[in-house]
């Protein structure tokens, strides 16, 4: 089955209304992240108690972004603002874990940044090929998700011990699952760009304006013969 949908271009406008579930889960996610900041950073991250709140408001916006997307597509939700807003909402609420992670000292700043990198060239690459099509998520690329955010919420949790160990082999685990996961969007990016329909209806609008033009240079030359 191919890992492409459909041209967007291609496809009737979209009639689904901007104020739905899907949006709203997306929304607010995005409004929790500046709480959930602020439980992870609170006293140096030392008080165990918001640590534990930040990591169960984690998890409850995880929750949200695997379901508002889902529910969107079987109820024919799908909005513009929502195929825009939910990558940005998943991206802001990684994003801020990781730094704050990191800020903390509890995450190495460059685990941070090589994941941060990807996240955000994968989500600027779906803005490049949008009006090509949407490339459907990979199993590998949900397996990264899984793994992901379960590695985060294990640097969330306020553990000591051989727990506190063994979230390293998570984080490890994702980190290179969000680096292969990263190459093969590029490849089929790309791929997108110079195979849809949209690219193949403008390469032969290309061809046939080059075969007028080489039409109109034919018929001025032989007037001028």
């Amino acid at each position: 089955m191919s890992s492409v949908l459909p041209d967007p271009a291609a496809t009737p406008p979209q009639t689904a209304k901007l104020v739905n579930l899907p949006n709203a889960l997306t929304v607010l996610r995005l409004a929790v992240v500046p709480l959930f900041a602020w439980l992870l950073l609170a006293d140096g991250g030392m008080d165990e108690a918001r640590r534990w709140w930040a990591t169960l408001f984690f998890a409850l916006a995880i929750i949200t972004d695997r379901y508002d997307g889902m529910i969107a597509r079987r109820t024919n939700q799908v909005t513009e603002f929502g195929k825009m807003a939910d990558p940005i909402a998943d991206k802001a609420l990684t994003g801020s874990a990781l730094i704050g992670l990191s800020v903390l000292g509890l995450l190495a700043w460059w685990v941070t940044l090589a994941i941060l990198v990807r996240e955000l060239g994968v989500t600027l690459l779906r803005f490049w090929v949008i009006r090509h099509g949407v490339i459907a998520a990979s199993r590998g690329g949900k397996a990264k998700t899984v793994v992901q955010a379960l590695a985060i919420g294990l640097y969330l949790m306020p553990l000591t011990g051989v727990l506190a160990s063994v979230r390293w082999w998570f984080m490890g685990g994702a980190l290179l699952l969000t680096l292969v996961t990263g190459l093969d969007y590029v490849v089929r990016a790309v791929r997108l760009r110079r195979t849809s329909a949209r690219a193949m209806r403008n390469a032969a609008a290309r061809r046939a304006a080059a075969g007028h033009d080489v039409g109109d240079a034919g018929r001025r030359t032989d007037t001028a013969a």
